[in-house]
């Protein structure tokens, strides 16, 4: 367009619709630049990360803390699976050993 190009001869010659020819050059009058705006697709997370590292020192000082207590010492506002799944990707787990011995004679 700046060298005299209409915008139907640029369209045709790229295959494109001309309204996308008009939105990429406004996008470059207002911006300066053809380069698409980053993406902020997704849920945002509801826990800091500074939330989860002390999450996981408290789990290090307590192992044997369960889901609730934590939600509830850190006034979280997610559910027990979310932060299940969340310290799952930090491969934290939560299943315990049981602590009855097993008779010797006994199989399993």
């Amino acid at each position: 367009m700046q060298a005299g190009e209409s915008k139907q001869d640029i369209a045709k010659w790229l295959s494109i619709c001309t309204r996308t020819i008009t939105r990429v050059y406004n996008k470059y009058q207002k911006t300066g630049t053809y380069k698409p705006e980053p993406l902020n697709c997704g849920r945002k997370p509801k826990i800091t990360n500074q939330t989860i590292q002390a999450i996981v020192e408290k789990i290090k000082q307590q192992p044997d803390i369960t889901l609730n207590e934590l939600i509830e010492e850190f006034d979280l506002k997610i559910s027990q699976a979310a932060l299940c799944k969340r310290l799952k990707k930090l491969g934290l787990t939560f299943k315990k050993r049981h602590s009855i011995q097993v008779n010797k004679n006994e199989q399993r």
